[in-house]
């Protein structure tokens, strides 16, 4: 009986992981008794808090909300190196789970200070100038989220990690994200500038239930 219930929370944290991919709270354990797999994730997350101070300093630039919720959203993934290095150099699951838990109110503060400039962008029409720079951005966020996808997926194939894998998964997808912020620049060129804000709205939505999903993933572990 104890070993069909211990067999069962295994197999349910596993399908968590496959389902959610990556998450802003707590670090699989695969990946933390393994150097590569801490080595890959680190990596990538060092590309994406990168990406998102380019993506920063262009923000000042334009002025665009959709490239402010993006900034938000990979600098979001990176800061989940803080509780994968307490995981992986304590060794304790109630400091990954405490820093988890600051992370998601730090990412959910983050949202709901977007979706105030996003409401009032709506309320106050302001056109993103700079619109080449905001391309640009909005193409560091995609390849950084392909950059990380990539070594993600690579480690994951190596030490058998499904966790690593749908890391990877999820970068890919924030990639498309990213690509919001690109097809926001078009859209304003041809005389849209509607879409920033519209775009903006879409992607504080993500965030902000992301953050949800993270919350839950640490109060069920």
């Amino acid at each position: 009986m104890t070993q069909e219930h211990s067999h069962h929370h295994d197999h349910s944290h596993d399908h968590s992981h496959g389902r959610h991919g990556h998450t802003h709270g707590l670090v699989d354990p695969s990946i933390v008794r393994s150097n590569e797999g801490v080595r890959a994730v680190s990596i990538s997350f060092v590309i994406l808090f990168v990406a998102s101070m380019l993506q920063l300093i262009i923000f000042g630039l334009s002025g665009s909300v959709a490239l402010l919720t993006d900034v938000i959203h990979n600098a979001g993934d990176s800061l989940t190196a803080i509780p994968l290095g307490l995981a992986f150099w304590l060794r304790s699951k109630k400091g990954e789970r405490w820093a988890g838990y600051a992370i998601v109110g730090v990412i959910f503060l983050s949202a709901l200070i977007a979706l105030y400039q996003v409401i009032g962008k709506f309320i106050h029409p302001h056109t993103p100038t700079h619109l080449f720079a905001l391309f640009i951005a909005g193409v560091i966020g995609i390849i950084g989220n392909e950059l990380a996808a990539v070594i993600r997926w690579r480690a994951g194939r190596r030490l058998n990690s499904p966790a690593l894998i749908a890391d990877g998964n999820h970068a890919r997808a924030d990639g498309l994200v990213s690509a919001g912020v690109v097809l926001s620049a078009i859209l304003i060129r041809v005389s849209l500038p509607i879409a920033d804000p519209i775009i903006g709205l879409l992607i504080t939505g993500l965030i902000l239930r992301s953050s949800w999903q993270s919350l839950q993933t640490i109060k069920n572990s």
